[in-house]
């Protein structure tokens, strides 16, 4: 069995989602990469690195510079089908890519996509959240095609080092003119990604505004070399931009440690970080449902606590 990943990168860099992505596919045979993008060379031979690795497809064109699933999915779909035998799956990380490129490659397939994968169990069953991740689904496929996301958190990363993949130019499908790249507005920061951070401090509606969000949460997660996040309130209130928030319709991430500041913990929250190593909780309500699944609790004014916990390291 051939899977076909996606790899998720910025032009220059692999992104730490493939590597989980290339775990998960190495579990149902041979592991092929596909990097599309224009003038993306260098990515193809960082790609070619990955332990595990055996092939490595680089799609150079101007058409993919921006991952417009209506220009990549024909690429996608024409290596499934007909390159070199074709390739019995198509695996992509649950990002925003992955997500908005794979049901377009599966409806093209005409086959039924599998989401969200926590792990694979043969190479046709696997399982998946339900319920925001209160349950979790065992599904099987008939279909000949599989076309599968990954839940990055459930699998271990593939090492960067250790592969010596072929790489082999393909031909591409070029510009659909269905869908064109306008502009794009990215909140650059120096403090690391929530999906690759190590530790991450987030904060809640209990912050009451914006000022003072960023006087209470970012100097801890500064201290802490932490990204920031924040619950659906704290982003529905105004308080951050919504790529700060972690939850079901947010990021999902599984840091060391997770610290939530005046969060409450409602489920839609607790979906996108309980798989988080050590979670640390902060809130003034000792029944709030975070601290069910929190590993330390600390009850009290988040006001008092957070600036002296900021001092005291």
């Amino acid at each position: 069995m051939k899977a076909l990943v996606w790899v998720e990168h910025d032009g220059s860099v692999v992104k730490d989602a493939t590597l989980a992505t290339v775990t998960a596919a190495s579990k149902l045979g041979d592991v092929h990469l596909l990097v599309a993008g224009h003038n993306v060379g260098a990515v193809g031979e960082q790609a070619a690195k990955i332990a595990g690795v055996a092939k490595v497809h680089v799609a150079d064109d101007a058409a993919y510079a921006h991952a417009l699933a209506e220009n990549v999915a024909p690429l996608i779909v024409e290596l499934m089908a007909n390159h070199e035998g074709g390739h019995d799956a198509f695996v992509a990380p649950a990002t925003t890519n992955g997500k908005n490129i794979a049901p377009r490659v599966a409806a093209l397939l005409d086959v039924m996509q599998i989401s969200d994968i926590l792990s694979v169990e043969s190479p046709d069953t696997f399982t998946r959240p339900i319920y925001a991740g209160n349950a979790i689904a065992t599904v099987q496929t008939s279909d000949k095609k599989l076309v599968i996301t990954v839940r990055g958190t459930a699998f271990e990363k593939a090492s960067m080092e250790g592969g010596s993949a072929a790489i082999e130019a393909v031909g591409t499908t070029g510009d659909t003119g269905k869908s064109t790249f306008v502009s794009a507005e990215i909140a650059k920061s120096e403090r690391p990604e929530l999906t690759s951070a190590k530790i991450i401090v987030s904060g809640g509606r209990a912050l009451q505004n914006s000022e003072n969000f960023h006087e209470i949460i970012e100097p801890l997660a500064d201290k802490l070399g932490a990204g920031v996040g924040a619950s659906r309130a704290a982003v529905d209130a105004g308080y951050v931009p919504n790529d700060y928030q972690v939850g079901q319709t947010g990021k999902i991430v599984a840091p060391e440690v997770y610290i939530a500041v005046g969060i409450s913990g409602a489920i839609q929250h607790l979906a996108g970080m309980k798989d988080s190593k050590t979670i640390i909780a902060i809130n003034k309500d000792e029944d709030a449902p975070i601290f069910q699944v929190a590993d330390i609790g600390l009850v009290g004014d988040l006001f008092k606590i957070v600036p002296e916990l900021t001092g005291k390291l």
